[in-house]
């Protein structure tokens, strides 16, 4: 089994990729997907950011606005290091206990852990491979002001937030390019998924 790290800036394509990984027999650890778990009604990081950000970042029936509390982080580094302090340990021990699950039923699996603040979290660590969809800044900043219907200001505030995809594209191990056609995407994304597999195979032999 190996464990690749796939991330990228926001509007890049991630899950994209991550879909076409899947597809083609990958397992995906979804660091979003535990993050929300994590966070649910209930849980003590719920009370914690409660507890921190108040009542004001609550939906009416009690769950987390997450697009409020991402409008004040965004705009407030102290605010997003107090939430990044609740949330990222317990996505790493979740995470970590998903890996090894996976490692005791299938110990030739292509392991994907898709983490958006991979590289910002330090969490790129031990892994065999840290794959970046990239896409140059102004293709980012276009398609996310279409994706999310904002403004120009709005957008580069939350692109701003995220460490420059160009420093990135540096730390990675592995590049897929998503500034072209989908089906260019798709065939880089298989190519590197048969990389992945054959190591995993060497490595359970």
């Amino acid at each position: 089994m190996i464990v690749a790290g796939l991330t990228g800036g926001i509007a890049s394509g991630k899950s994209t990729v991550s879909g076409f990984f899947s597809d083609a027999g990958a397992r995906i650890i979804d660091a979003d997907k535990i993050a929300r778990a994590v966070v649910r009604q209930g849980t003590p990081a719920y009370d914690e950011i409660c507890s921190f950000f108040g009542r004001a970042v609550l939906q009416p029936d009690g769950r987390i606005d997450r697009e409020r509390l991402g409008d004040i982080i965004f705009s407030d580094l102290e605010k997003k290091a107090r939430l990044n302090a609740i949330v990222h340990p317990r996505v790493l021990e979740q995470s970590a206990q998903m890996v090894d699950h996976i490692a005791a039923k299938a110990p030739d699996a292509v392991v994907i852990l898709d983490v958006p603040l991979l590289l910002e979290a330090g969490m790129e660590k031990d892994l065999a491979e840290v794959i970046v969809v990239y896409v140059p800044e102004p293709l980012q900043l276009q398609r996310l002001m279409q994706r999310d219907g904002i403004g120009e200001k709005a957008a580069m505030a939350r692109i701003r937030s995220q460490m420059p995809i160009e420093e990135k594209r540096k730390r990675a191990t592995i590049v897929i390019d998503n500034s072209g056609e989908i089906k260019n995407t798709k065939r880089s994304a298989l190519v590197v998924f048969e990389r992945l597999k054959k190591k995993a195979a060497s490595v359970a032999q």
